[in-house]
């Protein structure tokens, strides 16, 4: 119920490019997210998933998070967690635009799982470097796995729970791009958020899966957006995006997509 009022509420409140007056935000929408994805993308990213889809090993999941809401026992079928807990087709082909459209240098994932949205993140810009954390080592041996079969280079992986191994990652460089997927709790969510702040650049943005996953999600999406480092954020009702650019005013979006 909540989650059917969330989106009649934001079906209410979104709009599309014609009410929007950010030249960037603008551009955003127009030349990123509703440009056609390239057909080698698409056929890319659509034989990575129908790879797991057709894996029927069963593996022993971890879940440092809020759990699944699909799944009663941690001993799941890849190819089911494929189909049920991996990023849609769509979500993942807007993933690929968005990497695409930025170009982000250096980009951090919470929550590998099976490296459906790490496979995005890189088709998009194979040329990022990728560190991605997973808190199951059985589900980061798949998405490794994987990610040799199909040569993705330039991705590292690290398991265990978030908070030990974000601890002992040394970040060289800003972080242009954090895609947050792994954790759907308000403290988590926030904690990540703002040891991730230490490593932004006015270029830098962060994207949030879910956010209208909880009310738990949907409070610490309120308090994210009114962080007064962040100057956009929009909301696709999957996902929330943030960017930081100073030269910005503070604005909200409600975008359908």
């Amino acid at each position: 119920m909540q989650k059917i009022i969330s989106y009649i509420r934001f079906l209410f409140n979104s709009t599309n490019h014609h009410g929007i007056h950010s030249p960037f935000v603008f551009d955003l929408i127009t030349k990123c997210f509703y440009k056609r994805n390239n057909t080698f993308e698409n056929a890319a990213f659509k034989s990575y998933k129908r790879s797991l889809l057709n894996n029927h090993n069963v593996i022993e999941v971890t879940d440092f998070g809020a759990g699944s809401k699909i799944f009663k026992s941690n001993t799941r079928e890849v190819s089911r967690v494929a189909k049920h807990a991996g990023i849609q087709t769509k979500r993942a082909n807007l993933l690929i635009k968005i990497t695409s459209y930025f170009k982000p240098n250096t980009i951090l994932e919470f929550g590998t799982s099976l490296g459906m949205g790490t496979a995005a993140l890189h088709i998009g810009n194979p040329n990022s470097k990728i560190s991605t954390l997973e808190g199951c080592e059985n589900t980061a041996g798949i998405a490794i796995k994987q990610f040799e079969k199909f040569s993705f280079k330039n991705i590292d992986v690290y398991t265990g729970e978030f908070t030990k191994t974000l601890s002992t990652l040394k970040f060289e460089n800003s972080l242009d791009m954090v895609y947050f997927d792994g954790n759907h709790q308000k403290e988590a969510t926030l904690k990540y958020f703002n040891h991730c702040l230490n490593f932004i650049n006015n270029d830098s943005f962060f994207i949030f899966n879910d956010i209208h996953w909880s009310k738990e999600m949907e409070s610490a999406w309120q308090e994210i957006k009114l962080h007064p480092k962040v100057k956009v954020s929009i909301d696709t009702y999957q996902w929330g995006i943030v960017f930081f650019r100073k030269e910005q005013e503070k604005e909200h979006f409600i975008i359908r997509v």
